[in-house]
């Protein structure tokens, strides 16, 4: 097995005289370890989805598909597609980044004979964006139906993809949201705007803030990452404890049940998170993070939850796992680099294999560490085997903080 562990440019399986029966298991204790730290935090990108979801290489290959057929986009503004891919190396955020820009030219300009020009640039980004939204706006209800592969044996190819990738989802939960009420609840971000960590969590009953407060009409509001969920212990007294099975959840690059929504006086942010997501290009119901956000609204989310990304991550005895994330989004990179710069206390666990040519890999720091395997159909770095493999398993850790407790009340 290829499999490779490095703790900054360091070779940490030689060092630990690991051999191909040992070397999962090693890293496996290591992993858990990180577990015991104050604050735990996870980064999943877009491989943790996948292929129940494109991955943004898939995306791009689903657009340029369908732009080549369509009828009603002009040939200028498809070759216009065609030479901004190629400038952008195919990557579909920057692409659409582009576009924007050159929407908001043509709207600022908005001469007569450029009118049609907008109207057309507005058509083409709509197309890209409803084709995006329509990948990612997966039915759960259809293919969660079926009965359950066990995660464990399931071949992604010849079975539901959806159903054996939400499987993940769940396991991977039931793995790490019950935690030692003395250590700070799990944090997740996520730059995918799907929503399987949703399906998951209602699934399994597990309690979960991601930002937004209220009844029928749910909208955002960052002061909710600032509450827990408590229960309390004596009826007679007020004395609460933090309810263990409960995350965090932060969608920094939004999501698809999000829409704009200005008409509540009490909605300070104009975002709402509806049921059932929907397609309306009046209401950006799919909110890309680009810099061209007019609408102050709509930069609000954006800039509180990667407020929130930074200041969780520059707390004291924290470490994040980056799981599916390769590294591509500048603004998420930097602050990863901040946390690093600034929070001595501060380890990062990177459980992909990432290009060389990333920044990240070229640093050498021994609370940086990196997983990955080569040369195999379904690698260690793999949503799924880390679930199977290197995760550990928090529920049997508090079992053991019972029983220890049970041992030490009657020593005494």
């Amino acid at each position: 097995m290829a499999i490779h562990f490095f703790q900054g440019k360091e070779d940490y399986l030689t060092t630990h005289h690991a051999n191909d029966d040992n070397k999962i298991e090693i890293i496996k204790n290591k992993i858990s370890e990180f577990f015991n730290m104050k604050n735990v935090h996870f980064l999943f990108g877009s491989g943790t989805s996948c292929p129940a979801i494109p991955n943004m290489k898939g995306l791009f290959e689903k657009v340029e598909e369908k732009i080549k057929t369509e009828s009603n986009i002009q040939e200028d503004n498809k070759n216009l597609f065609n030479t901004i891919s190629k400038k952008k190396n195919n990557n579909i955020e920057e692409i659409l980044g582009v576009l924007y820009s050159k929407r908001e030219f043509l709207k600022g300009i908005i001469e007569p004979e450029d009118i049609e020009k907008y109207k057309e640039c507005n058509k083409l980004i709509h197309f890209i964006e409803k084709i995006i939204f329509d990948e990612i706006n997966i039915s759960f209800t259809e293919n969660t139906n079926t009965e359950n592969a066990s995660i464990e044996n399931a071949s992604i190819e010849n079975t539901n993809t959806v159903v054996v990738v939400l499987d993940i989802y769940k396991s991977f939960y039931q793995k790490i949201a019950l935690r030692n009420k003395d250590l700070s609840r799990i944090n997740i971000f996520t730059t995918n705007n799907d929503l399987f960590n949703e399906q998951a969590l209602d699934a399994l009953n597990i309690h979960y803030i991601n930002g937004f407060n209220g009844g029928l009409n749910k909208y955002f509001n960052p002061a909710m990452f600032n509450y827990t969920y408590s229960k309390r212990m004596d009826t007679t007294i007020d004395r609460f404890e933090p309810v263990e099975n409960m995350v965090y959840l932060y969608k920094i690059h939004g999501s698809i049940n999000w829409i704009e929504d200005t008409s509540s006086n009490n909605n300070y942010f104009g975002i709402k998170e509806e049921y059932k997501p929907f397609y309306d290009e009046t209401k950006s119901t799919l909110i890309y993070p680009t810099p061209m956000k007019q609408n102050k609204s709509l930069g609000s989310p954006y800039s509180d939850l990667f407020r929130e990304f930074q200041h969780k991550l520059l707390e004291p005895n924290s470490v994040l796992f980056v799981i599916g994330y390769s590294f591509s989004d500048e603004h998420v990179n930097d602050i990863i680099y901040r946390a690093l710069a600034t929070n001595s206390t501060f380890n990062l666990v990177i459980i992909n294999n990432i290009g060389e040519d990333k920044p990240i890999c070229k640093i050498n720091d021994n609370r940086i560490f990196k997983v990955w395997e080569d040369d195999n159909n379904e690698p260690i770095h793999y949503f799924k085997q880390i679930v199977n493999k290197l995760l550990p398993n928090l529920d049997a850790f508090k079992q053991k903080d019972i029983l220890a407790e049970f041992i030490k009340q009657i020593k005494e």
